[in-house]
């Protein structure tokens, strides 16, 4: 049996998309980072970075349980253990694992960041804003042109990569990108919202997490000196 420990975010939901499309037996728990239950002991046994997503499986490859953290490491795991979403063929395994690097490396952080000092930050600083939005095209722009020659982004196979991106990706407005500008981005994204399992996916723990804007605690947990404070 697998456990997730996981919020409603773009990085849970890339392990939550993945496990539904494995259709592996898993229960999802709940960390709201909110109130900062990324920080408690238990958690970091298994996710020393305090970061979610992080699994436990215990039926591990040796049969041994195993926990990990970094949902990159995790889908890994996942589409090995499922023999699914990662090619075999190790030419396309490695172009797999290219773009899910570009992900790991780039969409994430850069569209994070963008987030934050668009939508979270108290001062608005301009600098920053354009900074990451600017950014955050130039990466849409990146896709947009691998996509124009394939259906998805490791090529003409659904992998790990897609996975991964789609939940970042396809929050156009949160940066400011009118979608119209990355039609193949946008046909894409379209194209993977549809599949059930996706679907699925971005409905675990949605429930758990209120709508609106962080109250001022919250964003001193996740913004403030309690996310750098010694543990």
């Amino acid at each position: 049996m697998i456990d997730v420990y996981s919020w409603a975010t773009p990085n849970g939901r890339k392990v939550h998309i993945m496990l539904e499309e494995c259709n592996l037996a898993y229960t999802a728990h709940p960390i709201d980072i909110g109130k900062g239950e990324q920080f408690e002991s238990e958690f970091l046994k298994i996710s020393p970075n305090n970061r979610i997503p992080a699994i436990t499986d215990s039926e591990g490859p040796d049969g041994k349980p195993i926990s990990l953290f970094e949902s990159g490491a995790i889908l890994i795991y996942l589409a090995e253990k499922s023999n699914k979403f990662l090619p075999g063929d190790m030419r396309h395994k490695y172009e797999t694992l290219q773009w899910l690097m570009f992900q790991m490396g780039g969409v994430g952080p850069m569209f994070g960041q963008s987030n934050h000092f668009s939508h979270y930050a108290v001062d608005k600083i301009p600098y920053a804003i354009n900074r990451y939005d600017n950014e955050s095209k130039r990466l849409y722009g990146v896709m947009d042109k691998q996509l124009a020659n394939t259906e998805y982004l490791a090529g003409d196979e659904y992998t790990i990569a897609d996975i991964a991106t789609h939940p970042w990706a396809q929050g156009f407005e949160r940066r400011g990108v009118d979608e119209n500008d990355y039609p193949n981005v946008k046909k894409w994204v379209e194209l993977i919202h549809d599949r059930p399992a996706v679907k699925r996916g971005f409905e675990v723990l949605a429930n758990e997490r209120p709508s609106g804007n962080f109250t001022s605690a919250e964003r001193e947990i996740l913004f403030g000196k309690t996310q750098f404070k010694k543990r």
